[in-house]
């Protein structure tokens, strides 16, 4: 939503603004220059990125055009389904949590939290570091190394669609002087033509310049910030199971553990302690 409206900005300000400066806007208007820088930046994203990197792109996009998943409820529920998890193994061990750990859809823990439970990644992750937990194997310092690594690759893996796109922005004012070099081209073979139709020609040159420098910073260049944006706010919630799982490893109880994974929390998404006591205590009476 707000993508679309930044557009909207963009462009009644700058057309809007020549419009008023006396400017005609049909001069603005070429189909043919849109086709060279459009289709030429097209055409070099697919040169330059593998088949897998394309799909990710494209399946990226569409999540600009939403709201963050990621809100203050979601994290709420999260953390009261961690606590719920980290007291039963307080309670009845680690064992008592294998068959949560392998079913999660069946799991009466893990349906409590059915917005959660729609995130198949975050609960793998979740899942994959609990059954870790259970045999018993690992220390928690060889589980913290393994975690990060594990949420840089999920993060440098995130970043293939941002980085791709920002890559095409920062080739669209080059394709856009492509294309008003081909517009001067054409003119300068038409200089037997009478001087008001060559004005007019090179006016419309130009406006290739002018279209790939609006499409790069207007347009795509912000796309490509936004997918880094939402990818941020994607590993955060990485990085607050991973802390709070940590801190039960270290044998701070549920409750506190939990207080460690709210602590990592961007401000805008952080429940205060009251909020989150009072959360928890009304699902552990569900």
């Amino acid at each position: 939503m707000f993508v679309i409206i930044g557009w909207i900005v963009v462009v009644g300000s700058v057309f809007g603004g020549y419009a008023l400066a006396g400017g005609h806007l049909g001069a603005l208007v070429q189909p043919l220059e849109l086709l060279m820088i459009g289709g030429g930046a097209v055409g070099a994203f697919v040169v330059s990125n593998s088949s897998n990197a394309l799909k990710a792109s494209m399946k990226a996009l569409p999540a600009c055009f939403k709201g963050s998943m990621y809100t203050k409820a979601l994290y709420m529920s999260l953390m009261a389904m961690l606590f719920e998890i980290l007291q039963k193994v307080r309670k009845e061990g680690l064992m008592a949590i294998e068959g949560d750990v392998e079913r999660p859809e069946e799991s009466a823990i893990f349906k409590k939290y059915p917005d959660v439970l729609a995130d198949h990644h975050l609960i793998e992750f979740i899942t994959d570091y609990l059954r870790l937990m259970v045999s018993g194997n690992l220390n928690p310092q060889e589980i913290d190394v393994l975690m990060e690594s594990e949420i840089d690759t999920h993060h440098h893996e995130g970043m293939i669609p941002s980085s791709a796109i920002q890559k095409v922005a920062d080739g669209m004012p080059a394709f856009g002087i492509v294309a008003a070099v081909m517009g001067v081209v054409h003119t300068m073979g038409s200089v037997g033509r009478p001087p008001a139709e060559l004005g007019e020609m090179i006016a419309e040159a130009l406006v290739g310049t002018f279209l790939g420098i609006l499409l790069a910073y207007g347009f795509v260049g912000p796309v490509a910030s936004l997918l880094e944006q939402k990818l941020a706010e994607n590993s955060k919630v990485y990085h607050c199971v991973k802390t709070t799982l940590l801190a039960s490893m270290n044998g701070y109880p549920p409750a506190i553990a939990v207080e460690f994974g709210r602590k990592v929390l961007y401000s805008t998404e952080r429940p205060t302690f009251n909020e989150l006591e009072t959360y928890v205590k009304g699902q552990k009476g569900k």
